[in-house]
């Protein structure tokens, strides 16, 4: 918890929250700190092409492979002091507790950069370039002062960080929820069972701009007032989906004023579901959403597409360790799916075996905000759940 308020501290500046951008000074800053914690842990520490940190305890038999364990380091904007670090923490912690117990396994904790992706537009960047997925073209991407994340990296001293690399046998990733369900169920732990799959798009609605005192309400055609009917029109046909949500988080009016009526709006749609017929049954509402919307303003919408990524499962094997971890321990356990991505579901589109151990938010879930909360007592059931989730998975005797 002390570690936590550390690295909280880093790249503050002023601010309530933690503030780490990826693939900034800050961020740097706070994957040294780890190193050196990992150090004092007496764990091998080495760094790779785009500075992704890994701290190793060797196991008995180098063909087992290597069990990991890890998150990220960077943040959201004034963001919380649990999203990621904690799971970096709780790998540091279970790891240099199995230091004495027989393994055959490579035990590693791995830090993964940039996960949150808001600086240069996409998420999981670290655990994308270890797996191989990262192209030049992503380097090219920029960020709000138009700097590279090939430029970005050649700062912090890395270059070229293209094609796969060595792969672990598993990962573990544990993480808090970033929801209300736990707390409600008044469970503190989870098991992921999937990642949903998410589907971004941008609604470009256009009316007709008129003199706001002038133009007579009967037959406006306010691009504002059919945005507002659309993210209605969203929310319903997501409710009708087990498991879905749809939102509506960013909006912009062309040429906005206090006294002309909104000629075209564009908002953002960010629609997700754990299951992939139910993301599809989602998309496809979307659309119907869109046409039932323009027909009855008289507004015209078109609907496109920026992004997509299926559900991804988690590894059953993974996911019985925890099991046996949390009946060992004498715990109960939920089974939920994450709604947010996660660098566990890079690795496992990659082939490799991974599993999520969720911890539960406090303050009504809230996460990427100051408030985010996550109690000492669950912090601890965590660790000790990671590390016999580890014992099982990598060490003998």
């Amino acid at each position: 918890m002390q570690r936590l308020s550390q690295l909280a501290e880093i790249g503050r500046e002023g601010r309530a929250g933690a503030h780490r951008p990826g693939l900034s000074a800050a961020e740097q800053e706070a994957c040294e700190l780890v190193a050196a914690w990992l150090g004092q842990e007496g764990l091998e520490v080495s760094w790779d092409a785009c500075g992704n940190l890994y701290g190793r305890l060797p196991g008995s038999d180098p063909a087992a492979g290597e069990i990991w364990a890890g998150s990220h380091l960077d943040t959201v904007p004034n963001g919380g002091r649990f999203d990621g670090a904690l799971g970096v923490l709780a790998a540091l912690e279970a790891v240099a507790q199995l230091r004495d117990v027989p393994r055959t396994a490579t035990l590693c904790v791995a830090v993964f950069r940039d996960e949150e992706g808001w600086r240069f537009g996409e998420g999981c960047f670290g655990s994308r370039c270890r797996c191989g997925t990262v192209t030049d073209a992503d380097l090219q991407a920029t960020d709000a002062d138009g700097v590279s994340i090939g430029e970005a990296l050649a700062a912090l001293g890395y270059r070229e960080p293209l094609g796969r690399g060595t792969l672990p046998a598993a990962f573990v990733e544990v993480h808090i929820e970033q929801g209300p369900v736990l707390e409600r169920l008044g469970l503190a732990h989870a098991v992921v069972t999937s990642i949903a799959g998410m589907s971004g798009f941008t609604a470009t609605i256009t009316g007709s701009p008129g003199h706001a005192g002038s133009t007579p309400m009967e037959g406006r055609r306010d691009a504002l007032l059919a945005a507002a009917e659309l993210a209605l029109a969203l929310r319903e046909r997501a409710a009708r989906i087990d498991g879905a949500v749809v939102t509506v988080g960013r909006l912009a009016i062309a040429d906005a004023a206090a006294n002309v009526i909104p000629g075209e709006v564009t908002i953002s749609i960010d629609a997700r579901c754990p299951t992939a017929e139910g993301l599809e049954a989602l998309v496809d509402g979307l659309g119907e959403a869109c046409s039932q919307v323009a027909s009855a303003s008289g507004c015209a919408v078109t609907l496109d597409p920026v992004w997509r990524s299926r559900p991804v499962p988690m590894s059953a094997r993974v996911g019985e360790a925890i099991r046996q971890a949390a009946a060992t321990a004498g715990l109960e356990l939920a089974d939920l799916a994450s709604g947010g991505g996660h660098d566990a579901g890079i690795l496992a589109e990659a082939g490799v075996e991974s599993g999520m151990l969720f911890v539960r938010s406090r303050n009504g879930g809230v996460s990427h905000r100051p408030e985010e909360l996550t109690d000492e007592a669950d912090v601890a059931t965590a660790i000790k759940l990671l590390a016999g989730t580890l014992a099982t998975l990598g060490c003998a005797g």
